[in-house]
């Protein structure tokens, strides 16, 4: 370690040392390095050592301005940058102030997600590239809208044979661009019963792609791949390269094929790339993510990329780490590595076998209030599943017994109508060509239907997209009034002269009055939008604001919480999934069968199996300090009465090898004793045996 970096690096280990300060100076006196992939295992200070190694670049004399930070979140960039500065501080203060650290983490100004990162750059380069720098960013609902807007007008929505829905063709046309496989393989991955309707949905995506075209509309899948046309461009590639002299990229095993290539393309050399992740964690292929980046990545370069694997876990104990360790060790292709730590424990982790869903509910539910009694916080306690409806019988269970819980998932802030609504006002104006907000925003207008909606669209594009001609158009009398209003509203939010400052309140104040009209509980859902107003405060244009939410939404507020929880704890529940990168005192893994770990779906397909057995990783790697792994052996049939009994036997989990148990305690809860019944002294006797032969 230099003598530049001192007091926050003494804290890491040795191999985040190593990490945080790969590389050495040139000849000319600049920090160089080549490409370095560090494997952080689950709960190996992932975080804290990319953060370091950004510090240490620019404590080492790296303009922080020519650092790109990658990451899967905004929230991550953010959380990123803000340890960099405290590191900065600690570090560099001595030296030159604590005010000149602070300057020189405001200078780290390229840090973001893919797809907020892309859509800065095609704006950047958008001349060279044909596109529009005004254009608009769909989100993901708007996005299947305006699908959905082409299946009805292609006559595809009324056929006498089923066609998929709006959504389900999002998603095979996002995964058919982001794995660059062919549409035939899209469609086997996801949703293989669409086979047939191959020629009509390649049909509907090219009239989605040129209907973007026309009104100059990018999707987040538009992001990624117009700046991976861009970089097939070398002297486009080259001239973007030379902006940054380090470029790092979080959760590496998350990303898709065509990430890999723009990285690629971005630092053909690999000096300067920095990429962390863990193989062992990689469970997104659904999202068209690729294990093979982070598995390949040493071999992409010559001389081979560097590998520091981070294997000091900070989080479990080492009964449960060992658990992990025989897990994964099973898997043929990863970079291996065995998690140790210095948590010390004379406890294993459980395999609980039970008789069903309903013993489960029992058993979890019992073993959470004892827990609560013993000093443990409701909110240290996690279930955790495969499939949303794995916690059905459980939910009903808690609530049995008041026992609070929130389970993770439903709708984000953009889904909520008032929010699209307001939104798309702003949207619109920012592109008039965008006639998806158009024909969300003239619907609201009282007297104004889709027919009209679309009439008036129509009279824009002749009039060559000119807001101001938008008055012009004959609206229908009982209209008129608001439509007039509404126009006013919206030249003054397109006039490059109005100042971005307060335009969100010019557009609410104008939504107001429809908000109360269309929605039930209004006062609740202006409070949200004027959450929203101020939110944009801290965006310095429209368009950045915009397309900031549209690439990370902030989550669900009042209109989408529901019943908020009064109690002063609560329990999770949660998909693991959505579990990625948490972690609780107490786990409980549900299901733990074959045909949920792994999923019946993956069964033919080995890579498929890899990420299922990865995904069972993940979520014993989540625990603490306790870890219950429970396996009914009886399933109740799906699609029955209520009152049905049918069921199947589970199988125990082919992952569950006898390495692996061997590194749990396995118990088998009592069943609830039956209450004894004693036969009448006076029955008569009746030769049961005498009978059934004569039957025959």
């Amino acid at each position: 370690m230099t003598s530049s970096t001192p007091g926050a690096f003494e804290r890491l280990n040795p191999a985040q040392r190593q990490a945080a300060t790969y590389g050495a100076r040139g000849p000319a006196g600049g920090f160089r390095a080549g490409p370095l992939l560090i494997v952080a295992g689950a709960g190996t200070g992932k975080t804290a050592t990319l953060a370091h190694r950004v510090a240490h670049l620019v404590t080492q004399g790296v303009d922080p301005a020519r650092i790109l930070m990658l990451t899967f979140t905004r929230r991550a960039a953010q959380e990123m940058v803000r340890r960099t500065e405290a590191i900065l501080a600690e570090t560099a203060a001595r030296a030159q102030g604590a005010a000149a650290a602070r300057a020189l983490a405001a200078r780290l100004g390229w840090a973001g997600t893919f797809h907020s990162i892309g859509n800065r750059i095609l704006r950047l380069y958008a001349s060279s590239l044909g596109l529009d720098p005004a254009f608009s960013v769909l989100d993901r609902s708007d996005a299947a809208d305006l699908i959905d807007v082409l299946r009805d007008e292609l006559g595809l929505s009324r056929q006498d044979r089923r066609f998929p829905r709006k959504d389900t063709c999002l998603a095979i046309y996002s995964y058919r661009v982001n794995t660059g496989g062919t549409l035939a393989r899209a469609i086997a991955d996801l949703h293989p019963w669409a086979a047939d309707r191959e020629e009509d949905l390649r049909g509907l995506f090219r009239a989605y792609v040129l209907r973007k075209q026309r009104h100059h509309l990018l999707d987040f899948d538009d992001l990624l791949l117009c700046w991976h046309a861009m970089m097939q461009s070398e002297a486009l590639a080259r001239d973007l390269g030379q902006r940054f002299d380090h470029v790092l990229v979080d959760e590496f095993q998350d990303t898709s094929r065509l990430q890999g290539e723009i990285l690629q393309a971005l630092k053909p050399d690999g000096a300067g790339v920095t990429v962390v992740g863990d193989d062992a964690q990689a469970i997104y292929s659904f999202r068209a993510a690729s294990v093979d980046n982070i598995l390949g990545f040493p071999e992409r370069y010559q001389p081979r990329a560097e590998v520091i694997l981070l294997t000091d876990n900070y989080r479990s104990t080492q009964p449960i780490l060992d658990a992990a360790n025989a897990l994964i060790a099973q898997s043929e292709r990863q970079h291996r590595k065995a998690l140790g730590g210095g948590r010390r424990s004379s406890q294993q982790p459980w395999y609980v076998v039970l008789d069903d869903a309903v013993a489960q509910a029992v058993y979890v539910a019992d073993r959470i209030l004892a827990a609560r009694e013993s000093g443990v916080a409701l909110r240290r306690n996690a279930v955790l599943f495969r499939s949303s409806h794995h916690s059905d019988v459980l939910e009903v269970e808690l609530a049995r017994r008041g026992i609070p819980f929130v389970k993770y998932g439903g709708l984000r802030f953009l889904e909520a109508a008032h929010v699209k609504d307001l939104l798309s006002v702003l949207r619109w104006a920012e592109n008039p060509r965008n006639a998806v907000s158009g024909f969300r925003v003239l619907k609201l207008l009282p007297g104004i239907g889709p027919a009209i909606a679309q009439r008036a669209l129509a009279h824009l594009e002749a009039c060559g997209h000119a807001v101001g001609a938008l008055a012009a158009f004959a609206a229908p009398p009982t209209a008129r009034t608001d439509f007039a209003a509404f126009c006013a509203v919206l030249g003054a939010l397109a006039d490059p002269q109005t100042p971005w400052p307060g335009q969100v309140e010019l557009a609410r104040r104008w939504y107001e009055p429809q908000l109360e009209r269309l929605y039930e509980a209004s006062r609740a859902r202006l409070g949200d939008l004027e959450q929203l107003e101020q939110l944009s405060t801290r965006y310095a244009t429209r368009e950045r604001f915009l397309s900031e939410l549209a690439l990370d939404p902030p989550a669900a507020t009042g209109d989408w919480s529901r019943h908020a929880s009064k109690d002063e704890d609560y329990v999770v529940l949660s998909t693991i999934h959505s579990a990625k990168g948490q972690e609780w005192d107490h786990v409980y893994v549900l299901n733990v069968a074959d045909g949920n770990f792994p999923s019946e779906f993956a069964a033919d397909k080995p890579a498929a199996i890899d990420e299922e057995r990865r995904l069972l990783y993940v979520a014993i790697t989540r625990a603490r300090n306790e870890l219950h792994l429970c396996a009914p052996l009886r399933y109740a049939i799906t699609q029955q009465p209520r009152t049905g009994d049918a069921h199947v036997y589970g199988a125990k989990s082919r992952f569950l090898t006898d390495a692996v148990l061997a590194c749990f305690e396995r118990i088998t809860p009592p069943a609830p004793p039956l209450a004894e019944v004693s036969a009448p002294g006076d029955a008569p006797m009746v030769d049961v045996a005498a009978r059934l032969s004569a039957l025959w």
